[in-house]
């Protein structure tokens, strides 16, 4: 098992991430949660892992801490939530919102992010109640404050928001709505998730 990567960051496009290991590079899918806390390109990071293995593929998911790799990994023990929902959820939610919608049985909260229905959002309040208190937050690791922005932010984040399961004439209308002139992907991102709205 391969519990963190430690090197220089050379590509970023949420989803994903590669970094520079000695000379080798780590292909690794992160939560948008981790992708806006990252540096600049050329800066090194460490991120913590979990290695899916499959038949047919085997992928690496970095995280920015360690709350955040222990939430992913009790989603994955829900029924019918694999881990692209579960990156997910990690990118629509923070992992303190997240709980507190467990705790207090907010479905509305939950079926606000793609692909999660009423009864997603009923599955993991019900499976995910006891398993959150056991989820303990960690110092995160070797994560910095973003510095700089790339030349078209705003196709960055449209591009993100699409691979988080929004349909096109969402993200458009959800782009349309947000301040986006002068703001770097991350702030973009920020601002649309915030407001989101239901998946159709």
């Amino acid at each position: 098992m391969i519990g963190f990567v430690r090197g220089v960051l050379v590509y970023k496009e949420p989803p994903l991430l590669l970094v520079d290991v000695n000379g080798v590079g780590y292909e690794l899918e992160a939560p948008l949660s981790t992708c806006l806390q990252l540096p600049a390109l050329g800066s090194e990071v460490q991120l913590r892992t979990h290695l899916l293995v499959r038949e047919d593929q085997h992928t690496l998911y970095g995280f920015g801490s360690e709350l955040e790799r222990s939430l992913f990994r009790s989603l994955l023990k829900v029924s019918g939530v694999g881990a692209k929902l579960a990156i997910t959820i990690l990118s629509g939610i923070s992992v303190d919102d997240f709980a507190q919608a467990v705790q207090t049985e907010d479905t509305a909260t939950l079926v606000r992010m793609p692909g999660v229905g009423r009864k997603t959002a009923e599955r993991l309040i019900v499976e995910m109640r006891d398993r959150i208190d056991k989820i303990s937050d960690s110092v995160s690791i070797g994560v910095k404050l973003p510095s700089g922005g790339a030349a078209s932010a705003r196709t960055e984040a449209f591009n993100a928001l699409i691979t988080l399961g929004y349909k096109q004439v969402e993200v458009r209308r959800m782009l349309e709505r947000a301040e986006t002139e002068s703001a770097s992907t991350e702030e973009i991102l920020r601002e649309v998730l915030k407001s989101a709205a239901p998946v159709s």
